[in-house]
């Protein structure tokens, strides 16, 4: 039998710098998957702290863990609210 320890790990301590929550949105954004980008923005938004996401972004905190949960469907509107809480934007880039 394999005696192998099992941790649980948390993005949330990694995203703790401009640089490396730019980097894991980007990640998410170039996988071309919808519910890839929901789960790396909520993400984003609990490390660093949805009250204050939610505040920056005129969004009811409620409303972002609705929008950012396994069954949630932010629309862009929201999506964009988010992204410019956290002092970014999205742009589009030739492929």
């Amino acid at each position: 039998m394999n005696n192998e320890e099992v941790t649980s790990w948390a993005i949330g301590e990694y995203l703790d710098t401009p640089e490396m929550i730019r980097e894991y949105i980007n990640v998410a954004i170039e996988e071309n998957d919808p519910n890839l980008l929901r789960i790396a923005l909520g993400d984003v938004a609990k490390a660093q702290g949805m009250t204050e996401i939610a505040k920056k972004a005129h969004v009811s905190r409620q409303n972002l863990y609705k929008a950012f949960s396994s069954g949630g469907n932010p629309t862009l509107d929201t999506i964009n609210k988010v992204v410019g809480a956290l002092g970014l934007k999205l742009k589009v880039e030739v492929a």
